[in-house]
């Protein structure tokens, strides 16, 4: 949630900052704007809505200078409250939420400081202007020691010219260099290239940038050390390939991130984790959105498979309901960016209570992959649509080769065949899944839409209705189909759209009955199957046939045309699939 940049170098600073906040964008697009330092004076420009709006910005003087692409928390996305924030000798913009900025505020206006936006961040540059005493750094340091909340922060101060100043708490923050510079920025592929140098700042750290040298610092004091972040610009380099969006792109390598996200849990890397595995007692999952319905799918998988008890909790629920954390627990923390606030924290709560945990990231480098006592890396590469797509699949393939390996150890039986087969099934699926474009009429004057499914499948329904929702805007739900009769059916009404997904035999029968029961009231169903016998049943509107792969593991391919409904659906709609509003790729506060 919100994108941090900033820039030092010999060639003019802004159109640095406007290229990489573009490429941070999908971080927020609710504001933009940049600041540079040029002579002792400031030089603003920001706007409202996306970083295009910052027109002209590339002309501001100055070869230092700090920009800011805005997910809005507090006050409404504005220009007034779009960051960087100015107050005296400082410029400030902040990724997270400061929790006592009230009571901050409340004793600058005491000081008959007047404030300019409704945001929490402006608190810091008015706090700073009063504790600067000549030095940068000290002064950050000093305004840290009063934040409560989370931020990653860079600073310019009028009176000192070419010095950034950074800060971390809980919220991502990297620098290195770049560009012909020095470079900082919320996340690697708004500074990702060729030749690129690039530092994690880590929690209650700090650093000062200056043209040509960047100096680490503990926020107590003293120098540190610290190695350089692996990446592969070419994956972390955001670029669409001649596909009309990054979802469309993201969806066609669900094929490959099939492959590469099954981890080889015999390669000496993973021996104390596959060790960790085999001795657990307990599973408990955390997780959000998502990496959520992943944790389902999961919890099927362990419990059928491996027959390991296993528990999957919203992961901003986990912390606060005192969760009880046996001996022998193995916690796995799924997140595609591993900067999931509440995840981290459900994390360190359930190791603080003796669980190992293993954290299933899509970046190796972040905060919970450095929390975690295992990580196991999804490899589906960058993904910049909102709406997770590829890393959901992604997610399942790994978890799914885990339980095949623990199942494989407890002598139930072997899986390993099938889930090689997943990548070229997908392939199936998703030319399969274009199909889903006839229905398009049926879903973009609906008032609702209703997905449901049983077992297995209804952990797709859900995925496939957070999909169409956050994408489309339709309000939808997802329910187990064997609920219908409680409550639900008494919102179907003539022509709602019903997506049923089916691809368990055992439940065939059942599904079926929860079909009548809707289309008795007037439904247009709507079936994504693998029997092939059902696509064509009596009572469903249109189908869509993907191939088998056991119910188990079915959701990796059920999903598929879920994931090209909801983006067809956005399109027809006339949305953005790539950015929906009010959501950020990122959720780095709670």
């Amino acid at each position: 949630m919100c994108g941090i940049v900033g820039f030092i170098g010999k060639k003019r600073a802004a159109p640095v900052l406007a290229k990489n906040l573009k490429k941070l964008e999908y971080r927020g697009y609710d504001s933009a704007g940049i600041a540079t330092l040029a002579k002792g004076s400031f030089h603003l420009l920001r706007c409202a809505g996306p970083v295009a709006g910052l027109r002209g910005g590339g002309m501001l003087a100055g070869t230092c200078g700090i920009g800011h692409t805005r997910w809005a928390t507090h006050g409404a996305p504005s220009e007034e409250n779009a960051h960087p924030h100015i107050y005296g000798r400082f410029a400030v913009v902040h990724n997270g939420i400061i929790e006592n900025y009230h009571a901050l505020k409340e004793e600058c206006e005491k000081r008959g400081e007047a404030f300019s936006s409704q945001t929490d961040s402006e608190v810091i540059a008015h706090l700073l202007e009063r504790y600067y005493m000549g030095e940068l750094l000290e002064a950050l340091r000093a305004v840290c020691a009063r934040l409560r909340g989370s931020y990653a922060l860079a600073v310019m101060c009028a009176n000192e010219p070419e010095t950034i100043a950074l800060a971390r708490e809980k919220s991502p923050l990297i620098a290195g260099y770049s560009d012909g510079g020095t470079v900082c920025a919320s996340d690697i592929p708004a500074v990702a290239k060729q030749g690129a140098e690039l530092y994690a700042i880590e929690d209650g750290e700090c650093a000062v940038m200056k043209k040509e040298r960047i100096t680490f610092y503990g926020m107590g004091g003293g120098e540190i050390d610290k190695s350089p972040l692996a990446f592969d610009p070419e994956t972390e380099a955001p670029y669409r390939c001649g596909f009309p969006h990054f979802m469309k792109k993201e969806m066609a390598e669900i094929p490959a991130v099939l492959k590469a996200a099954r981890p080889n849990l015999g390669d000496f890397r993973y021996e104390a984790f596959y060790e960790a595995l085999c001795r657990a007692e307990h599973l408990q999952i955390a997780a959000c959105g998502t990496a959520y319905h992943a944790g389902l799918a999961a919890k099927f998988a362990f419990e059928s498979l491996a027959r390991v008890r296993t528990e999957v909790s919203v992961a901003s629920e986990y912390r606060y309901c005192d969760p009880i954390v046996p001996d022998g627990t193995l916690m796995l923390a799924i997140s595609q960016s591993g900067e999931t606030a509440d995840t981290i924290a459900a994390a360190r709560l359930a190791k603080e209570r003796g669980a190992k945990v293993v954290a299933i990231v899509n970046a190796e480098s972040s905060s919970l992959a450095a929390l975690a006592d295992y990580v196991i890396p999804v490899r589906a590469g960058r993904e910049i649509a909102v709406a997770a797509t590829k890393t959901f699949n992604a997610q399942l393939a790994a978890l799914y080769s885990i339980a095949a390996s623990l199942a494989e150890y407890r002598k139930k039986r072997g899986y390993g065949d099938v889930l090689a087969q997943l990548p070229g099934l997908a392939e199936a699926a998703l030319a399969a899944g274009e199909g889903v474009r006839s229905w398009v009429p049926y879903f973009v004057g609906a008032s609702s839409v209703y997905f449901i499914g049983r077992g297995a499948d209804y952990v797709a329904a859900l995925e496939g209705c957070l999909k169409l929702k956050e994408i489309s805007y339709l309000p939808s739900e997802g329910y187990p189909a064997g609920e219908l009769k409680h409550g639900t059916l008494a919102l179907v009404e003539k022509n709602t759209p019903v997506v049923a997904v089916l691809t368990s035999r055992r439940l065939a029968e059942k599904m079926m009955s929860a079909i009548e029961e809707v289309r008795a009231r007037g439904a247009k169903v709507f079936l994504i199957t693998s029997l092939c016998e059902y696509a064509v049943a009596e009572g469903v509107t249109l189908s869509v046939v993907v191939p088998e792969c056991g119910e188990i593991f079915s959701p990796a391919l059920s999903v598929i045309p879920l994931q090209q409904l909801a983006y067809y659906v956005s399109i027809a709609r006339g949305n953005n699939p790539d950015k929906p509003r009010n959501l950020a790729k990122s959720v780095t506060v709670e």
